[in-house]
């Protein structure tokens, strides 16, 4: 059996770029449960674009594309309404963000230790649900962000 691991080193992602996607993260979920549109399909995904790094993107018999990644915004937090509280299980609002990013900025690291700088990379995180199985989204909010 081979290891099909890949060979290269975790590289944490700076405090800015922490930062600014926490940021952004937030203002897409925000959005998301002002529209009521939060529910327990409502995926957080992203794709990573590093320059120089060519690594095509897995498609389906349909032709679209595959995330890199995504997370159960719903494990995490959920809508009241027009607002959002800690899913169960959690009895702190920060505590689910904290383990909602940290589990968002563990995958983003594994895809962006390839590059040597973060400087050019793109992170495209959408935030919404989809036809099932991941299609086309029925509802989405995007924000394009590059790393510093």
């Amino acid at each position: 059996m081979r290891d099909h691991t890949p060979d290269f080193k975790m590289q944490e992602l700076s405090a800015e770029n922490k930062s600014l996607i926490k940021e952004t993260v937030q203002q897409l979920l925000v959005r998301l449960a002002g529209d009521s549109q939060l529910s327990s399909d409502s995926l957080l995904e992203f794709w990573v674009e590093v320059p120089g790094v060519k690594r095509p993107r897995g498609t389906y018999r349909g032709g679209f594309l595959m995330p890199d990644s995504f997370v159960y915004i719903t494990d995490y937090v959920q809508a009241d309404g027009d607002r959002l509280v800690p899913a169960p299980g959690y009895r702190e609002m920060d505590k689910a963000w904290d383990d909602l990013l940290d589990e968002l900025y563990y995958q983003v690291e594994i895809f962006t230790s390839q590059a040597d700088d973060s400087r050019g990379i793109m992170l495209e995180l959408w935030t919404g649900h989809r036809n099932r199985p991941e299609g086309e989204w029925i509802y989405a909010v995007d924000r394009k962000i590059e790393l510093v």
